[in-house]
């Protein structure tokens, strides 16, 4: 089965047996290999015919996925809990035995640095807005130090794009900054020259995986239900494990609405202090 990916410009309108699956920057979506595996397995498993969507920032997917214009969507625990009530989870990954990951603050491979306050005048990269482990993480850590991220760091600048932050930092671009635990892990393994000119200086506590999301319109719908069983099931299928080992997943859980409450807890931090 080709590999076919559309971008909302497209404008493509939902017709029956179509399931558009909408993919941000927490996925690895350079790997032309795995898109396709995806689009096949998902295919496979719900009947549908598939529609890979992807958007450069987390803020379009969101939108695509809250505006009903997508069936579901592998998004981040940022923009879920901003917009939990009108989203329902489908499936979260479980990576390392846990649906949870923790955000790395990462600097250059022989920077001397011990603390994070050693990143005080910075030109830090952070991967997206709407990102927990690429901006919302380091920027409640700020705010209960009471300072900005303006103030703290000489200077900012978004990414869009978790790969793109550990190469800002490799070459120098970039002096520090903050990416998603799960994809620098990967990344070592898959990119081993590049991660190496990094290392990790702080990690976060654990945080709900970037969980797979539906509009909650569509929660008791059978297109809703053979999405979260293609999800939850993936670990028993050939294919499904094929994909699993790429992305370097245990699998997929179930996994209460309450596995977020700790990104929850950063955006009211923000929200009173930032």
């Amino acid at each position: 089965m080709p590999l076919q990916t559309v971008r909302a410009a497209d404008n493509v309108s939902p017709k029956s047996g179509t399931l558009r699956f909408g993919l941000t920057p927490v996925f690895l979506s350079n790997d032309l290999e795995v898109l396709d595996e995806l689009k096949m397995y998902l295919s496979n498993a719900t009947g549908y015919d598939v529609q890979l969507v992807t958007q450069r920032t987390y803020q379009e997917v969101t939108a695509l996925l809250v505006a009903g214009n997508l069936e579901a969507a592998w998004i981040c625990g940022y923009p879920y809990r901003k917009f939990q009530e009108d989203l329902a989870l489908v499936a979260t990954p479980e990576w390392r035995g846990k649906p949870l990951y923790q955000s790395y603050l990462i600097v250059g491979a022989n920077r001397g640095a011990t603390s994070f306050k050693d990143c005080k005048g910075d030109i830090h990269a952070f991967s997206d807005p709407d990102s927990n482990s690429g901006y919302l993480v380091t920027k409640a850590y700020l705010a209960e130090l009471g300072v900005s991220e303006d103030a703290f760091f000489r200077k900012t600048f978004f990414t869009y794009g978790h790969r793109n932050v550990i190469r800002a930092v490799a070459s120098g671009l970039a002096n520090s900054g903050s990416v998603d635990g799960y994809v620098w892990e990967v990344m070592k393994t898959i990119e081993p020259e590049l991660v190496s000119q990094t290392r990790v200086l702080v990690k976060s506590e654990w945080y709900g995986f970037p969980p797979i999301a539906a509009p909650a319109k569509l929660t008791d719908t059978p297109l809703f239900a053979r999405v979260r069983s293609a999800f939850l099931r993936m670990a028993s299928d050939t294919l499904g494990r094929s994909l699993l080992n790429r992305l370097q997943l245990d699998g997929f859980v179930d996994a209460p609405p309450s596995t977020f409450d700790g990104i929850a807890a950063n955006i009211e931090l923000v929200r009173r202090l930032g």
